[in-house]
């Protein structure tokens, strides 16, 4: 084996390819093809969107494992160990894991440059591939047509919603990101499109191959009420359930398409009521308006694009705390900087500006600078990185105030390994 340990194998990993971000599936395509021939033999739903990816995934593991199926599932980034990514019934794989679906793809490769990503969705394919979980969720990790997981033909596509972000990569219109994020879809194969107001390209393209639309409001519809809410779709309904276990009013949009895809499997996978009750009650995710309660309320969430902004700004809100909110933050480069300040600055008291490693993160100069731009009028503190900022937020709260740590899953990573040791984290689905 090339390496015996994860850390040796990632490290190496990121130095392999010249450039960090490379779409396209010609080489990882072919690479798949010599690793595993035969493909996937499990049903395959992969999940495309600018924001709830992650909970869509977390969801659906949820459910098929109260059903009593075994699930994989692929997700990207992690916040603390890379393990996150790769999980078998919910559970991270362990460290030889992936250590020797790595030298299969080493192996497989041969003269091939891999990114970082590639080599990742690679072997995390392979895993799947040997150990036949009953049900594979995948999901993009940039775009949708040129992401090393469209390799997959997906049984199930699932689109989130379309937002801007990524717009170096995958366009500056709605139109092009939705474009891009379709590509997932397959002809004859349904896809569930979660949100009503999805670009015309979506529609288009879906219409182009033939892909089976299943539309919010049209094909499947999800009504609130005092009890919970309902779901109907063409041919399953489920009345009484809980509101999911994940914060936010968004989630039921996110936890309506799942249900979507739960009736497009119903051939293959029974999911009974008490199922989807409890798989909605019991999910979790870290990193997505987690609350660490203790002498300092700390709130983590990743939102890092304007959309998702306005879904913690909701948040904050809805959840208002008596006192002052201390913001540790840090985003980078190439996002919207200014943009997510200028939805969150009514909502934050003083600015914890912080500092990640690599080269796309913003310096805390250029977060003061856009800080500025936007207009902002709260306090301003640097500091050279997460730990720093998030200790002197910590010490700084008063008797009523919280701490909000946002902007990225760098931000929110580091934060959460310096909170394991004082508080019970749990990171994963």
């Amino acid at each position: 084996m090339r390496f015996s340990s994860l850390d040796d194998w990632l490290t190496w990993q990121s130095s392999l390819h010249p450039h960090e971000i490379e779409l396209g599936l010609d080489r990882v395509a072919s690479v798949w093809q010599r690793l595993r021939p035969s493909g996937l033999a499990s049903p395959v739903v992969t999940i495309a969107g600018t924001n709830g990816k992650g909970s869509s995934v977390a969801m659906l593991e949820s459910i098929f494992k109260q059903a009593g199926y075994r699930t994989g599932a692929y997700t990207s980034p992690h916040l603390v160990h890379y393990n996150e990514r790769v999980r078998l019934n919910g559970i991270p794989v362990p460290d030889e894991q992936l250590c020797r679906a790595f030298q299969r793809v080493d192996d497989a490769r041969g003269e091939v440059a891999l990114t970082y990503f590639e080599f990742g969705t690679l072997a995390a394919l392979d895993i799947f591939a040997e150990l036949t979980p009953d049900l594979v969720i995948l999901e993009v990790g940039l775009g949708g047509r040129l992401d090393a997981v469209n390799i997959i033909d997906a049984d199930v596509a699932v689109i989130t919603t379309v937002a801007l972000d990524h717009t170096d990569w995958l366009g500056e219109t709605l139109d092009q990101i939705g474009a891009e994020k379709a590509g997932i879809m397959r002809g004859n194969r349904p896809v569930i499109m979660a949100d009503k107001e999805l670009p015309a390209s979506v529609y288009q393209h879906a219409e182009s191959i033939g892909a089976i639309q299943c539309r919010v409001e049209v094909d499947f519809h999800a009504t609130q009420n005092d009890d919970g809410w309902r779901w109907e779709g063409v041919r399953q309904e489920y009345s009484n359930l809980p509101m999911p276990v994940l914060p936010g009013a968004f989630q039921l949009q996110n936890a309506a398409a799942v249900l979507a895809v739960v009736e497009q499997l119903s051939s293959r996978f029974i999911v009974e009521s008490q199922d989807v009750t409890k798989g909605l009650a019991s999910v979790h995710l870290a990193g997505r308006y987690q609350l660490i309660d203790g002498d300092v309320p700390v709130v983590l969430d990743v939102a890092h694009n304007i959309q998702a902004a306005e879904a913690l700004r909701d948040n904050l809100r809805e959840r208002a705390a008596k006192g002052s909110v201390l913001a540790v933050f840090a985003m980078l480069a190439d996002k919207d900087v200014a943009g997510v300040i200028q939805v969150l600055d009514q909502d934050v008291d003083s600015w914890y500006l912080v500092e990640l490693s690599g080269s796309r993160a913003c310096t805390v100069e250029q977060l003061e600078a856009a800080l500025r731009k936007a207009g902002s009028s709260g306090r301003v503190y640097r500091f050279a990185s997460v730990n720093d900022g998030l200790q002197a937020a910590m010490a700084d709260a008063g008797r009523d105030d919280s701490v909000l740590v946002f902007g990225s899953f760098l931000t929110v990573g580091e934060a959460l390994q310096y909170l394991e040791p004082v508080a019970d984290v749990f990171v994963g689905a």
